[in-house]
C-alpha cells in the first residue's frame, strides 16, 4: 500500500504518547532520516526516546525540544567496513555476534524493563532487529522505517562466511517477524521478513538556508563550481590533490579530520556542518551511494557521482533510483577516484538533468502513521501472522541467498524488486520458440561459422542489432557505443555443466562425466586499431593525461549487473599487464583486479588475455572491445564461471587468429580461475564448457585433463537439474577448507606408504618372495602418489583409512608434514580441517564414476536405472560428510526419495531413480537421473512445487543440451552500411563515449 497524501503537517494529538526510537549502528544516513521522522513526533506533542550510537548533534542540530531524550546505546553493528568503500563481510558478522547475539538474553531483559519504565505506547526500529523481539517481550507494538532490513544484508556475507554464523540472519529474521508492519521508503530492497508494508515518500531533511546564503557565507561567487565530497570520513589511501580539480571548481569536504592538510581548492567543513543546505547549494556531490546523500541528492535535484562500495546489497536499488528514474547519478570508477581523474565525470555531472518528481514528506507521512499507530490504530492485516509469518521470515531472509539478477527464473520474494528495477537487460535467453523460426539479425552480414540454430545466439544477435537505440540503463548505454559498426566483430559461445557424476573429486584425478547444458555465455569481441577506438570518457581522459597518444585500451561490458555487486563496465589500458617488456606476475594481476571488489569479475575476461601474454607468448598491440552477456545462472553450481572463461577466451583467439585446441584452451581457462581469480577449482567445468558436446556426456580423467570419450546418454535415461536457491561458491570457505583437507589427508597417505615401504626393507633385506615384491611396489607408487584416485578403494581401506584423523589443526599438520602440496590453497594454522571425509570422496567417487559409466553402456533395464540412481544417492551423503551439503540440497534429495519410493512410481515401474548435489557443493543445483517419460517430467514438476511449498521457492530446471565452445567454433560478423545517426552525447552518463581520433 502507498502512502503519500500531502498535509500541513501531523496534526497534533489529544493524546501525549510516548515513542522509543531504536536506530541502527550502521552509517549516519538512519540517523539523519530518523531525525526527521522524530521531528515531526515532538511537533505533535509527543516524547521521542532515541536510542543510538549516533553524535548528538545529529539530532540537535535539527530538534532543539525538551521532548527529545538521547540514550547512548549500540544493539547492532550494521556493516563494518574497513574504509568508506570496503565492507568487511566477515568482520561484520563477527561484530554483530559480538554487538548483539552473545549478549542477547541480557540485552532482551535491559530493553524489555527499560521501555516499561519510559510506559513506551510504540517501539519504532531503523532497523534494529532486537528492538523488534525487546517490544514483543514487553507488550508493546512495533513498526519498522526503513528501505531495506539486515536479514538481506547479511544473507550474502553467511556465503562467505562458511558454515560459520549462519544462525544469525535466523535469528534476524525472527526479530524481525514480531514487528507489526514495515513503513517502507523508496530504494527499497527485498525484505523477506516482513508481511504488511506501507510505502511512503522519501525521508528528507528540510532546507534551512537557500543555496545563495551559504555559498555567500563560504565566499564562493556564481562562476564557482562547486562539488561536496561526502564519503562519512574519507576512503583510505586517498590523498587529495590541487590537480584532481578541473580549474573553476572547489570541493567542499565533510569528515576531514582536523589533521588533513588540504590543497586550496579544497575546504574542510566543519564536523557538524548541516550538510542538506550544502548539497542543494552545490553543483554536484561525489561521495558513496547511501540512503541519505541519494535522498538528498535526490530532493535537491543535485547531481551525485557515486563510487560502488563493495557487498553493500543496497546500492543496487538506490542507484536504480539515481540512474534510471532521475537521471540524477554518475558512477565513477574507483581506480579513477583514487588516482584524481575526476574531470571527465564532473564535466558528465554538469550536463545532467536530475528528475526526480517523487514527494519528500516521507517524514510527516511516516509519522503520521506511527501517530495513529500508537493511539491503537490497526494497520496491520492477520493473514499471514504468528507462526506462518515466522515460518516464511526464517526460510526465506535465511535459505534463499541474494539472486545475481541474470537467473532466468527469481525467488518470488525478490519479484518486489525486480519490478522496481525493470526487466533485466538482454543477454541470452533460452530458446522460448519466439526467434527459431524467423531470427531478426539481418542488420548482420554473417563472415564466418553459423549460428546452428541456436536459438539463443539468435537472440544475442538481436540484442546485438538493437545497441544504437537509446537506453535508460547505464550497461545498454555503454554497450551502445562499444563497437565500430563497420568493423568485424567475433562472437563465441560457451555453455554451462550439469556435473552429473565426479565434482570435485576433479582436483583428485578422478573420472568426471559431464553435460553442457542449454545456457550457455555469448561473447561479442572487435579488436581494433587504438587510433580508431571509442574511447569512454574517463578513458580517453586518462590517456591524455599519458600524453594524448593513442595506446592499446580494453573495454568491456558486462550485461546483467543490475542486482549484483559488480559495476556493468571495466576498462584498462593493456600495458597495464606489461612490466619491464615482461607480463606481470599472475598474484600481481590478482592484486590488480581484487583493488575494487565492484570489477573484479573482470578478472574472469581480461585474465584470459594475461594468460594467453604468459603462456603463449602473444602480445597484443590492437584495442580491443567485449561484450559479455550470460545466460548461466551464477551462484547454482553450473560452472558460470567457466562458460565466461571459456567465451573470453575463444574470442580473444579467435579475433587474433590463435589456432588453440578446446582441450588447451580449457587448462588456459583453469589458470585464469586458479591464479588470477584465486578460485580453486579443478579443470572439469572448463573441459566441460570447451569440449562439450550436445546430449552426451564429456568422459574425463583429471590428471590433468584427459578426454577419453563422449558417452551417449541412452534414450529411455534423462537428466535434469534443479536449483536450490541457496547461492555456492568454489571460492567460498567450504570448498577451500575441504580441498585443502583432502590434499592434507593424501600428505598423510603418502608418508605412511613411505613408513610401511622403511619398515618392509628393513625386516626382509633383499630376500624377496614374489609377493612382497609386488607388495613393495605397490607402496613405492603410493608413497609417490600424484593422484589420490589413483588409490584403489581396497587398497585405502587396508592400509591407510584407519591411520586418518578425523580432522586436524593446521598448524599441527604443518608441524609434521610442512607443506600439502596444492599450489593453489594456503593453509590456516589456526583452522581446523576435515580430512577423513574429503580423502575418502574421491576415492569412492572415482570407482562410483567408473561404474556408472560402464552401467550406462548396459542392457536397459530397471535395475540398471536403480543402480544409476543409487550411485548419484552414494555420491550425495558423502558431499554431506564432508561439510559441503546444505539444507536447500538435501530437501531436493528428499523430495526425489519420496517420489521414487511412491506407490505411484511403483505401479508405472519406476520413473525418477536417483539424486545429488552438484560441483562444489555448499548449496547450488541438484542433478536427477529418471527415464526419459511424460511421467517423469510430471514427478520433476511436483519436486518443484513441493519444494516451493515448503520454502517459498519455485526452483529454477536445467533440462536440454547445447554444443560446447570448440563445436560451437566462432562467428564473424559484421553489420550492414545504414544511415549514419547524430551522436548527441547525452545518452551515455558517466561511459559516454567519442571518437579517440
Amino acid at each position: 500500500m502507498r502512502i503519500e497524501q500531502e498535509s500541513d503537517g501531523v496534526s497534533a494529538s489529544t493524546k501525549h504518547l510516548v515513542f522509543a526510537y531504536y536506530v541502527t549502528g550502521h552509517g549516519f544516513g538512519h540517523a539523519t532520516r530518523v531525525t526527521e521522522v522524530v521531528r515531526h513526533l515532538i511537533h505533535a506533542g509527543h516524547d521521542v526516546h532515541v536510542v543510538t550510537g549516533a553524535p548528538d548533534f545529529v539530532f540537535t542540530t535539527e530538534i532543539q525540544s525538551p521532548r527529545l531524550f538521547i540514550r547512548k546505546v549500540l544493539l547492532d553493528c550494521g556493516a563494518v567496513q574497513a574504509d568508506a568503500l570496503t565492507v568487511d563481510r566477515l568482520a561484520s558478522l563477527a561484530k554483530y555476534s559480538e554487538t548483539a547475539v552473545k549478549p542477547r538474553a541480557k540485552i532482551l531483559a535491559q530493553e524489555s524493563e527499560w521501555l516499561n519504565s519510559i510506559k513506551a505506547d510504540l517501539v519504532v526500529s531503523d532497523v534494529v532487529p532486537v528492538a523488534c523481539r525487546a517490544a514483543a517481550d514487553a507488550g508493546i507494538r512495533s513498526v519498522c522505517v526503513t528501505n531495506f532490513s539486515w536479514d538481506f544484508i547479511y544473507a550474502e556475507y553467511v556465503m562467505a562466511a562458511g558454515l560459520n554464523h549462519r544462525s544469525i540472519v535466523w535469528e534476524i529474521a525472527e526479530d524481525y517477524s514480531h514487528c507489526e508492519f514495515l513503513i517502507r521508503l523508496p530504494g527499497y530492497c527485498p525484505m523477506p521478513a516482513f508481511r504488511d508494508i506501507f510505502d511512503v515518500p522519501l525521508v528528507v531533511r528540510r532546507l534551512h538556508k537557500s543555496a545563495k546564503e551559504v555559498r555567500k557565507e563560504l565566499g564562493v561567487t556564481d562562476d564557482v563550481k562547486l562539488v561536496i565530497l561526502n564519503f562519512g570520513g574519507q576512503p583510505s589511501g586517498l590523498k587529495l590533490k590541487e590537480e584532481f580539480l578541473p580549474p573553476g571548481w572547489l570541493c567542499l569536504v565533510c569528515g576531514a579530520s582536523k589533521s588533513d592538510d588540504l590543497p586550496p581548492n579544497f575546504i574542510k567543513l566543519a564536523q557538524d556542518a548541516y550538510t542538506p543546505d550544502i548539497i542543494a547549494a552545490s553543483d554536484c556531490m561525489l561521495g558513496k551511494i547511501g540512503y541519505g546523500t541519494v535522498s538528498e541528492a535526490l530532493a535537491y535535484k543535485c547531481p551525485f557521482v557515486f563510487v560502488r562500495r563493495d557487498y553493500f546489497n543496497e546500492e543496487p536499488f538506490l542507484r536504480n533510483m539515481l540512474e534510471v528514474h532521475s537521471q540524477c547519478g554518475v558512477e565513477m570508477i574507483r581506480r579513477d577516484l583514487l588516482t584524481g581523474h575526476w574531470r571527465p565525470y564532473l564535466e558528465r555531472a554538469l550536463s545532467l538533468k536530475p528528475s526526480y518528481e517523487g514527494g519528500i514528506n516521507g517524514g510527516e507521512v511516516a509519522a503520521r502513521i506511527l501517530q495513529e499507530t500508537a493511539l491503537g490504530k490497526n494497520y496491520a492485516s492477520d493473514k499471514l501472522s504468528g507462526a506462518r509469518r515466522l515460518r516464511d521470515a526464517i526460510v526465506l531472509g535465511y535459505q534463499l541467498q541474494r539472486a545475481s539478477g541474470r537467473d532466468i527464473t527469481i525467488p518470488e520474494w525478490y519479484t518486489t524488486a525486480e519490478d522496481q528495477l525493470g526487466p533485466t537487460t538482454p543477454g541470452s535467453p533460452v530458446d522460448d520458440g519466439s526467434l527459431a523460426l524467423s531470427p531478426d539479425f539481418a542488420n548482420f552480414d554473417i563472415l564466418h561459422g553459423d549460428v546452428q540454430g541456436l536459438p539463443d545466439t539468435m537472440a544475442f544477435l538481436h540484442s546485438l542489432s538493437e545497441l544504437e537505440e537509446k537506453h535508460k540503463r547505464r550497461e545498454r548505454k555503454a554497450a551502445a557505443s562499444l563497437f565500430n559498426w563497420q568493423e568485424d566483430i567475433f562472437v563465441t559461445r560457451a555453455p554451462g555443466r550439469l556435473d552429473v557424476m565426479g565434482g570435485i573429486a576433479d582436483y583428485s584425478g578422478s573420472l568426471v562425466l559431464q553435460m553442457p547444458i542449454k545456457e550457455a555465455c555469448h561473447v561479442a569481441l572487435q579488436r581494433i586499431h587504438p587510433s580508431k577506438h571509442r574511447l569512454w570518457k574517463h578513458a580517453e581522459a586518462r590517456q591524455n593525461d599519458k600524453g594524448g597518444n593513442p595506446t592499446a585500451v580494453l573495454q568491456i561490458v558486462s550485461f546483467g549487473s543490475e542486482l549484483s555487486n559488480r559495476g556493468p563496465t571495466f576498462d584498462m589500458d593493456l600495458s597495464d599487464f606489461m612490466e619491464e617488456g615482461k607480463p606481470i606476475t599472475y598474484e600481481k594481476a590478482k592484486k590488480y583486479f581484487a583493488q575494487d571488489p565492484s570489477q573484479k569479475w573482470a578478472a574472469y575476461v581480461a585474465g584470459a588475455i594475461l594468460v594467453l601474454m604468459t603462456e603463449l607468448g602473444v602480445r597484443f598491440e590492437d584495442s580491443i572491445s567485449m561484450l559479455v552477456s550470460s545466460a548461466v545462472p551464477e551462484g547454482k553450481g553450473v560452472s558460470s564461471s567457466a562458460s565466461v572463461e571459456v567465451a573470453s577466451m575463444s574470442a580473444i583467439a579467435a579475433a587474433h587468429g590463435l589456432n588453440i585446441s578446446p582441450r588447451e584452451l580449457a587448462i588456459l581457462c583453469q589458470k585464469v580461475e586458479n591464479h588470477i581469480v584465486g578460485a580453486p577449482c579443478g579443470v572439469m567445468d572448463q573441459m566441460a564448457s570447451a569440449c562439450g558436446e550436445a546430449n552426451k556426456l564429456l568422459a574425463m580423467v583429471c590428471q590433468p585433463a584427459e578426454i577419453i570419450g563422449l558417452v551417449d546418454i541412452p534414450s529411455h535415461i534423462r537428466f535434469w537439474g534443479i536449483d536450490s536457491g541457496i547461492r555456492h561458491s568454489v571460492g567460498g570457505a567450504d570448498y577451500g577448507s575441504v580441498r585443502i583437507g583432502t590434499f592434507m589427508g593424501m600428505k598423510m597417505i603418502k608418508a605412511k606408504a613411505s613408513e610401511e615401504l622403511s619398515k618392509s626393507c628393513a625386516a626382509n633385506g633383499l630376500n624377496y618372495d614374489e609377493v612382497e615384491q609386488d607388495d613393495l611396489e605397490l607402496l613405492k607408487q603410493e608413497a609417490s602418489l600424484d593422484y589420490l584416485c589413483n588409490l584403489p578403494p581396497h587398497r585405502f581401506e587396508a592400509l591407510y583409512a584407519k591411520s586418518l584423523p578425523e580432522s586436524i589443526v593446521g598448524e599441527a599438520f604443518l608441524e609434521q608434514h610442512e607443506n600439502h602440496n596444492d599450489p593453489v590453497t594456503i593453509i590456516d594454522q589456526k583452522r581446523t580441517y576435515v580430512v577423513k571425509a574429503p580423502t575418502t570422496h574421491p576415492i569412492y567417487e572415482n570407482f562410483r564414476v567408473k561404474t556408472f559409466k560402464a552401467l550406462l553402456s548396459s542392457a536397459s533395464s530397471t535395475y540398471q536405472l536403480a543402480s544409476l540412481g543409487e550411485l548419484l544417492y552414494q555420491c550425495h551423503y558423502s558431499y554431506s560428510a564432508c561439510g559441503l551439503g546444505s539444507d536447500g540440497t538435501d530437501r531436493l534429495v528428499h523430495l526425489v526419495q519420496e517420489l521414487q519410493h511412491s506407490a505411484e512410481s511403483k505401479s508405472e515401474g519406476g520413473i525418477l531413480y536417483g539424486a545429488k548435489i552438484t560441483g562444489g557443493g555448499s548449496g547450488g543445483t541438484v542433478c536427477v537421473i529418471g527415464r526419459n517419460c511424460l511421467k517423469s517430467s510430471e514427478h520433476i514438476f511436483e519436486v518443484q512445487q513441493r519444494y516451493k511449498k515448503a520454502t517459498g521457492y519455485m526452483p529454477f530446471l536445467f533440462e536440454g543440451s547445447s554444443p560446447g565452445a570448440g563445436k560451437f567454433g566462432y562467428l564473424k560478423i559484421r553489420r550492414r552500411a545504414a544511415p549514419k545517426k547524430a551522436n548527441t552525447g547525452d545518452d551515455h552518463a558517466a561511459v559516454t563515449v567519442e571518437n579517440s581520433s
